[in-house]
């Protein structure tokens, strides 16, 4: 079955979703031993969390890059998730979804979260055709994010460097079945229309 071209896929349950950033061990670690991002996390910059695990491997290198060695599952309530999806602007002008660029350029001054879709990845990171969602996250959103809708913080760098070994291995089998089940993600009766960009 072909995949459509923009889907929010995830792990996710009744009440929460699972995302995944990578940071340094100073704040992935302390985080993941709380529960809760540390104060040397900065609450007034934009962060970008990302549902698909798979991205994030491709964007931190596996846990490998500089900065990005801790990864991190955060499991975050369904509410700030789509809290944060209504408030959401398309990070870059799309024409049949803005009336103009400085509809725009407002509308994305006005938002404190922003919508990106790239190219979705294989396990050997490679894209595919179709793209996942990047969330980005400032100002009262970020600070929404770490203080109220974190449920859970759990570090997955062993499991990504696990995968990662398998898939070098080329024993491709055995690293799927180590993926996080992750399904499209839907909001009931909520167009999100001014996402599809």
């Amino acid at each position: 079955m072909e995949e459509p071209r923009r889907e929010i896929r995830a792990a996710h349950t009744e009440s929460t979703v699972t995302v995944y950033q990578a940071y340094s061990p100073e704040i992935g670690l302390p985080a993941a031993r709380e529960g809760r991002f540390p104060t040397l996390w900065k609450r007034d910059r934009m962060t970008w969390i990302k549902p698909s695990f798979l991205w994030m491997m491709y964007r931190c290198g596996w846990g490998a890059k500089a900065g990005q060695e801790t990864v991190l599952a955060i499991e975050i309530s369904r509410a700030g998730f789509e809290w944060a999806l209504r408030q959401a602007c398309l990070s870059s002008y799309a024409p049949g979804v803005h009336p103009d660029r400085a509809a725009w350029q407002r509308e994305l001054k006005r938002a404190p979260t922003r919508v990106q879709w790239d190219p979705e990845r294989d396990l050997r990171l490679r894209p595919l055709p179709y793209r996942s969602l990047q969330l980005g996250l400032a100002g009262e959103a970020a600070r929404r994010y770490a203080d109220e809708w974190t449920v859970a913080i759990r570090d997955v760098t062993p499991l990504a460097h696990e995968i990662h070994a398998l898939v070098a291995a080329g024993d491709l089998d055995s690293a799927a079945r180590l993926l996080p089940p992750e399904r499209p993600y839907t909001i009931a009766g909520e167009p999100l229309a001014h996402l599809e960009g």
